[in-house]
């Protein structure tokens, strides 16, 4: 007695592949793309506003979106991931959002505003920074149960060097 079974699926559609990216993704991935292309936007903004205020304000600004967007990026990463992209597609979608980054930086330096704009635009900026750093951060802090004076004090050390 013999027995076969064939595993050609040659006429079968698989229809991942076949989808394109815009029926591929799930409503929970466009509003991440969405909120993230709007995020970087703002971002770009606020680096185009430090730039043309000080080129130390620039680099600081940069420094401070890049150590904010590198955990930010890995988390919508995964969002998008789990919205049904591959890895090569939630990076190239990625790589979309961060271009208004760099529309936000253009809008800034090409409409050269007064400095009183640009000095609000830092100010929202920053107290956006503040606020991002304190709702993440308190919690957790307070949530510690050490009675370590030193580790309370490192912990409150970093808190307010940034």
């Amino acid at each position: 007695h013999s027995h076969t079974h064939s595993n050609d699926h040659s006429n079968e559609n698989n229809n991942d592949s076949n989808k394109s990216l815009f029926n591929k993704i799930t409503t929970a991935g466009w509003l991440n793309l969405l909120a993230d292309s709007m995020h970087n936007f703002t971002d770009g903004i606020a680096i185009g506003a430090s730039f043309t205020h000080h080129k130390s304000n620039g680099l600081a600004t940069v420094i401070t979106v890049l150590a904010h967007e590198i955990p930010h990026e890995i988390g919508d990463f995964t969002i998008l991931i789990e919205s049904g992209l591959t890895k090569f597609e939630a990076i190239k979608a990625q790589f979309f959002t961060a271009i208004a980054a760099l529309l936000g930086t253009l809008c800034v330096i090409t409409f050269d505003s007064s400095n009183y704009i640009k000095d609000i635009i830092i100010a929202i900026t920053s107290g956006g920074f503040l606020y991002i750093a304190t709702c993440n951060m308190i919690p957790t802090l307070l949530s510690s149960k050490t009675n370590n004076i030193y580790q309370i004090a490192l912990e409150f050390f970093a808190f307010i060097s940034g």
